[in-house]
């Protein structure tokens, strides 16, 4: 299979319905041909399967037929591209722990002399990012270096093979030759929630792939079985559980260091309130700061004190040199921006306090923190407000009401009901009027159901409560969203193409203005080196931490070709100036203006409309009414 034919499987299986060639080409910055050409090997290498679809208007996922071949091919023995043939020769390498002749290395995956030198090359390269170095002596090769270099060389790789950066144990059972290491996670969670430790699933996958390599490395040596047992109880519960599972003990100092990645990565340690440890303290100060900028309700002592032990573990990791991937950081940070800034105020807070450096990954987890917390909190807002009209008849209306409250839920509340039958219902000042009278003209808040309603009239209700919600929300936004969009601050396909040059145009236009001053903008430029912007695949979003401009006021770029930002392209920019006595109104108009760039063919679709500014706000207005 070509080098990109995963990527392709894994951008296919993100969507549910056909997705034309020109945007896989897109995303994988290759030709529409080169695409065909990958579809074509993977056919060919899935086949009798048929793992994807093919029509006019593109490519689909056979998600049965992938899921048999990926399964097939995970038990396939044959490393047959170059990323592959590396996994292979690092873990063979790292497994044997003795010199490995070149030459039985090329037989053993097919390949020619020349191939396994430029595949140990990029060995060599990985293995000195993971401290690590590749001897050579004539035709024999062998890996030098700490163990915690093996677990970090190993751990990547597996790693960079995930398409949504989960590790899949029955791979690495199958490459380290461990039976049953799902029961052995198992055993390792409740050794972690008996000791009194929160789990933290992805970091734990994570845990036992080093466990895996640990064990590996660790089979056939001489530790006695009456050494000394760890003064540590988790570390003593872990020695314990790998020697019952795998018949092996490992040594002294790979225990210890596989407890504190256990205690560190995969678990948080729930202290009570009243033996809060320094990181509290100082997460609540953070966190009061944060209420003040943000203006947001985060003053509770439990949230405080399970987020104060994740920064405790966070400082620990970060001071150790030890990364947290979290497969989820891409979804948050697009899903739910306006909590991931939240959350990288509060990174940032910490990371001055404690002087590390914090990544995208750890500020993900604060952002699960703090969205957890505030979605706890969320209620669903005001009741609609709802009339029942049903014309007197024995107890036909008290039946109607039993049987439409279920329906309504938290969602609405029956103000009043009607038992007449001249009721004119253009004088029904509600939300919702819900009738069994037929009226042949009615306004579009009306439902006619029948005295007992049947399940499509009770579908028909709640449709109208969702259709009444909605509309409620749209109009909002529509009003709003004129108060932050600018005829002055729109501007199409700027010469300007870094994100440096691109944030100076927006950021001194809107200082002409006077809705930001210099100290603003710098604190755009200062934000952007912390963290990419880019949102989604298509937006970034730069602004400053603080809440400090004179107005809320959004400048928008919009470009027909991408340009770079950070480590992602994108084809819009929208600069973003804060206010802080704006906040609670700004809230929803943001975030479903960021949804629409969550879809590709909405961004699209907006650009090719937004000849000028009012084609753009008909076009942004249409998208979010959507």
């Amino acid at each position: 299979m070509a080098d990109k034919s995963p990527m392709l499987l894994t951008y296919l299986s993100r969507s549910e319905g056909w997705t034309p060639a020109s945007e896989i080409a897109e995303h994988l910055g290759v030709s529409t041909r080169t695409v065909r050409s990958y579809v074509t090997a993977i056919k060919v290498a899935a086949a009798p399967l048929d793992v994807i679809h093919s029509s006019p208007d593109g490519y689909r996922l056979n998600r049965d037929a992938h899921a048999e071949y990926a399964a097939r091919d995970r038990t396939s023995a044959v490393a047959g591209t170059p990323r592959e043939r590396v996994t292979f020769l690092v873990t063979r390498l790292t497994h044997a722990g003795v010199e490995l002749d070149v030459h039985d290395l090329a037989d053993s995956l097919f390949v020619s002399s020349s191939t396994i030198e430029a595949d140990l090359r990029q060995v060599r390269a990985l293995a000195r990012e993971a401290g690590l170095e590749l001897v050579r002596e004539g035709d024999h090769v062998r890996l030098d270096g700490p163990d915690a270099g093996h677990r970090r060389l190993v751990s990547r790789l597996f790693s960079d093979e995930q398409a949504h950066g989960l590790v899949d144990l029955r791979r690495v059972q199958e490459a380290f030759g461990i039976d049953d290491l799902s029961g052995f996670k198992t055993d390792v969670m409740a050794v972690l929630e008996r000791q009194g430790y929160a789990i933290n699933e992805f970091g734990l996958d994570r845990v036992l792939l080093h466990t895996a390599i640990a064990v590996e490395r660790s089979r056939g040596s001489s530790l006695a079985d009456d050494a000394p047992e760890p003064d540590d109880a988790v570390a003593r519960d872990l020695d314990r559980l790998v020697v019952a599972r795998f018949g092996t003990r490992l040594p002294a100092g790979e225990l210890a260091a596989l407890t504190t990645l256990l205690t560190t990565r995969a678990g948080t340690r729930l202290t009570p309130r009243d033996e809060v440890g320094e990181h509290v303290a100082v997460v609540r100060t953070i966190i009061d700061h944060a209420q003040e900028e943000f203006l947001v309700d985060l003053d509770d002592d439990d949230f405080l004190t399970r987020l104060g032990a994740h920064v405790g573990n966070l400082v620990i990791r970060a001071r150790d040199g030890v990364g947290n991937p979290n497969p989820l950081a891409r979804t948050i940070k697009s899903s739910y921006p306006l909590t991931y800034e939240l959350a990288v105020f509060v990174a940032a807070e910490i990371q001055r306090e404690f002087e590390i450096t914090i990544g995208d990954d750890e500020i993900a987890y604060i952002a699960l923190h703090i969205g957890s917390h505030l979605e706890r909190r969320a209620t669903h807002g005001e009741r609609l407000t709802c009339v029942l009209v049903s014309p007197g008849y024995h107890d036909i209306a008290d039946l109607l009401q039993r049987r439409i409250l279920p329906t309504l839920g938290d969602e609405a509340s029956i103000d009043r009901v009607l038992t007449r039958t001249d009721v004119d219902p253009a004088d029904l000042h509600a939300d919702l009027v819900i009738s069994t009278v037929p009226w042949e003209v009615r306004p579009a808040n009306v439902v006619i159901v029948q005295p007992l309603p049947t399940d499509a009239d009770l579908d028909a209700v709640r449709g109208a409560i969702t259709r009444i919600r909605r509309q409620r929300r749209r109009r909002a936004i529509t009003d709003e969203l004129l108060l932050y969009f600018d005829d002055a601050l729109f501007y199409r396909d700027l010469d300007e193409r870094d994100a440096e040059s691109v944030i100076r145009v927006l950021g001194d236009r809107m200082r002409e203005r006077g809705i930001i001053d210099d100290e603003y903008l710098a604190g755009v430029l200062d934000r952007e080196r912390i963290s990419s912007t880019a949102f989604t695949e298509w937006l970034a979003v730069p602004h400053a931490l603080t809440m400090s401009a004179k107005r809320t006021a959004i400048a928008i770029a919009l470009y027909e070709n991408p340009i770079p930002w950070g480590d992602a392209t994108v084809q819009v920019v929208a600069l973003v100036a804060f206010s802080a006595k704006d906040r609670a109104s700004f809230q929803t108009v943001f975030e479903q203006f960021v949804e629409v760039f969550s879809d590709r063919a909405d961004v699209q679709r907006l650009l090719r409309a937004s000849t000028d500014f009012p084609a753009y706000i008909d076009e942004l207005v249409r998208l979010i009414d959507e």
